[in-house]
């Protein structure tokens, strides 16, 4: 069964998300980003889509190139979790199953807001372990939920 892009950003809990977001941010000099696509897949890979878009919404441009990108497209039922150069460079392969198993063990069971709430946490918590928060950190990019279209 399929949701449209429209129906899964009624189901968010927006100030949740945002929340999330600003919580992890905190404890880290990374930069974390949650985008909903509302188009299909169609051929495209899932991995492939999330990593142009992590250089479309310029997460690549940040200072210390640490972002991390959650990609969701609902009517395909699938999401990827991209990052930047320097957490490809730090971070385990862990990092990214990791925090791919938090958000889809809440994904299965209809659990949106609290998927990834989840994965934003534990994104969250290895981005810490790697980049500490500085005194000179600042939040480069919005943390609302993006969507095209």
């Amino acid at each position: 069964m399929t949701m449209k892009a429209s129906a899964f950003l009624q189901a968010l809990d927006d100030g949740r998300i945002v929340r999330a977001v600003r919580e992890a941010e905190s404890r880290t000099s990374g930069e974390i980003r949650v985008f909903v696509s509302r188009r299909r897949l169609g051929r495209d890979d899932v991995t492939a889509r999330a990593q142009a878009e992590l250089h479309r919404s310029k997460i690549t441009a940040t200072r210390r190139r640490n972002g991390v990108l959650v990609y969701v497209v609902p009517s395909d039922r699938a999401f990827a979790v991209a990052g930047d150069e320097a957490v490809h460079a730090k971070c385990r392969p862990e990092f990214w199953t990791e925090t791919a198993a938090a958000i889809e063990k809440e994904f299965r069971a209809g659990r949106f807001t609290e998927g990834l709430e989840a994965g934003i946490r534990r994104a969250g918590e290895l981005l810490a372990a790697h980049f500490p928060r500085a005194d000179d950190d600042r939040n480069e990019l919005p943390d609302e939920i993006v969507c095209d279209g």
